[in-house]
């Protein structure tokens, strides 16, 4: 009788969610499997020497089976629920700002039009110095500290107290929570005035209506064709992924179909009501694309509707289904696999366990796959053939049909240790907090910032001060070997030796080097050995690309989200690569088997 609850209970718990059917019922024992667990709880509870925390050894016990099963399948509190749905679902209460801690002292970064804080007349630049009359300042300041205090359901009220420069009192607001939309498209611009580009950051549910308003939105700025850039996105919902193929491709093509042994093969097909059918189209991928983003650019490239561009994508093909359990809980348990149109199995090798497969991107990088397609090697058992026979391989991730190598000279050691001590954001935000008002009035729109703004001396002299009091000094090289060539160079061109020789080290150099002067540039590599070149141009590109981040996080923190990809987008090796390649008419006629 036991046993006929048990399985009764187990294939009406599969069938009522989303029309799953068991395919293949998995023979087993109730006695070496729940009968044993629930009889071993039991045991714990009456027999053991203290007290025991049966609930949590319950969690415990479920969380260590699913890592025993694969990388995906999660157990999910009822309290971590509704926070981890939040980036998803596209919304959440709150207050409606965007804040960023610096020196323990809360600044908000931008106010959220038409939210809460908006309509009382917080803005940019406010300090949060106490949160319903409590300080909120001080080393217990965090951003779990803030969200758990600014958030709340929708309708109730917070008061926040705030400094705002020019103001020599405490300024009390009262705040009325609502609900706040999360956006998915982080830029929306004209790469070109024929080319549009949009960068989705995750597949959520108000992904496809900011989807077509940006399409829109693009179309009437005369875009023709299009670069959708998916580098970095993690995925999401698997129906928005579909909706979004659909967008380009014609009526009645498989987009991606999924299959496991409990769950039947269910293909998912395109319709007739494409947005962007016709017209050239680049997508942008990395080892950071995953799931959806991977679907997406999967059958882009299976139907030849387009190009992929970038790196080898993570390689996340397992679908996970939502199973509530009594407690309020969830299992997010793996129930099938994605594959894309010509058969390719998107999920990457998970055999080796949780520790290698998210180190993945280590090893990667170790091997050299991420700055040459030559180390990345496929055997001909995972090769497959596009809709007009090109060759395309399975085995884990989307290889896109343009390898763009990573650009570690951009990324010295120098930059990673300014990114670790968060020296870029404290910076900006500090000088954004003492110059908003004149930047604000000198640039009021984004346009003229881009292209009258320069990173000046003083600028640029104050970063270097930030730095080495975050405890972060560039690199020297040996001096001496470096005013040989400089020695060299100034004899071979007098009349700029007064400029040349005050170059006497390798910072100085470097600072030249990043205005972009080539002509020195190549004649000192003349001088210099190969290693000293190599270390010269990893300066000149990391010094150029630090300019560049900082001017794009002034921008963000001056307007918005997309006015970073606005400035950034100049030294992305990859979107330049797009853009070019959209130029090229020869590219897509091989898509056309030409």
């Amino acid at each position: 009788m036991i046993k006929n609850k048990i399985m009764i209970v187990a294939f009406m718990l599969v069938i009522a969610f989303n029309g799953i059917t068991v395919v293949k019922a998995q023979t087993y024992d109730p006695k070496n499997t729940e009968q044993k667990i629930n009889y071993a709880l039991q045991l714990f509870r009456l027999a053991y020497v203290d007290k025991v925390d049966v609930a949590k050894l319950t969690q415990d016990a479920i969380i260590q089976m699913l890592k025993e099963l694969d990388p995906h399948s999660v157990y999910i509190s009822k309290e971590e629920l509704d926070k981890m749905n939040e980036p998803l679902v596209g919304n959440f209460d709150g207050v409606g700002i965007q804040f960023q801690i610096l020196k323990d002292t809360i600044f908000v970064v931008e106010v959220i039009s038409g939210g809460p804080s908006e309509k009382v007349g917080i803005i940019a630049g406010d300090k949060i110095v106490a949160i319903d009359g409590k300080p909120a300042t001080g080393d217990s300041v965090s951003n779990a500290f803030v969200l758990s205090k600014l958030r709340g359901k929708k309708g109730t009220i917070v008061t926040v107290s705030m400094l705002r420069k020019n103001k020599n009192k405490i300024l009390d607001f009262t705040i009325t929570r609502d609900k706040i939309p999360l956006t998915s498209i982080d830029a929306i611009l004209m790469a070109t005035p024929e080319v549009g580009y949009i960068r989705l950051d995750r597949f959520s549910r108000t992904s496809m209506e900011e989807f077509h308003k940006a399409l829109s939105n693009l179309k009437t700025q005369g875009m023709k064709d299009l670069i959708l850039d998916l580098r970095g996105n993690g995925g999401g919902f698997m129906d928005i992924a579909i909706e979004l193929a659909d967008e380009f491709l014609n009526a009645d093509k498989l987009i991606v179909y999924t299959e496991g042994i409990s769950s039947p093969k269910q293909n998912f097909n395109s319709t007739s009501r494409g947005g962007f059918e016709k017209g050239k189209l680049v997508i942008l991928i990395d080892e950071g694309s995953a799931s959806a983003s991977e679907i997406v650019s999967g059958a882009i490239q299976d139907w030849d509707r387009g190009l992929v561009v970038g790196r080898r994508s993570f390689g996340k093909g397992l679908v996970q289904r939502p199973f509530d359990l009594p407690d309020g809980s969830v299992i997010r348990l793996t129930t099938a696999r994605y594959h894309t149109p010509s058969g390719r199995c998107i999920q990457k090798s998970y055999s080796d366990g949780l520790d290698d497969y998210y180190g993945d991107f280590a090893k990667r990088y170790n091997n050299g796959e991420l700055s040459s397609s030559d180390k990345i090697h496929f055997p001909d058992s995972l090769k497959y053939f596009t809709n007009n026979k090109r060759v395309v391989y399975g085995g884990g991730g989307i290889m896109p049909d343009i390898f763009i190598p990573m650009d570690t000279s951009k990324i010295s050691d120098y930059y990673v240790d300014l990114r670790r001590k968060n020296v870029f954001n404290d910076y900006v935000m500090d000088y954004i907090d003492k110059n908003r008002d004149a930047l604000k009035i000198k640039y009021p729109e984004f346009k003229k910032f881009q292209t009258e703004f320069i990173l000046d001396d003083v600028f640029m002299g104050g970063f270097a001060k930030a730095a080495e009091k975050a405890g972060v000094k560039k690199n020297s090289v040996n001096p001496e070997k470096l005013n040989t060539m400089i020695a060299q160079y100034v004899q071979k061109i007098k009349s700029d030796s007064n400029l040349f020789a005050k170059l006497n080290n390798y910072n100085e150099l470097a600072a030249y080097l990043a205005k972009d002067n080539q002509s020195l540039n190549k004649e000192i590599q003349k001088y210099a050995t190969n290693e000293d070149a190599t270390a010269i141009k990893a300066v000149e590109n990391s010094d150029k690309y630090i300019r560049y981040q900082l001017k794009a996080l002034l921008a963000r923190n001056l307007y918005d989200a997309n006015a970073y990809y606005q400035v950034i987008k100049d030294i992305d090796d990859a979107y330049l690569k797009a853009v070019e390649i959209i130029k090229n008419d020869k590219m897509f006629d091989k898509l056309k088997g030409k």
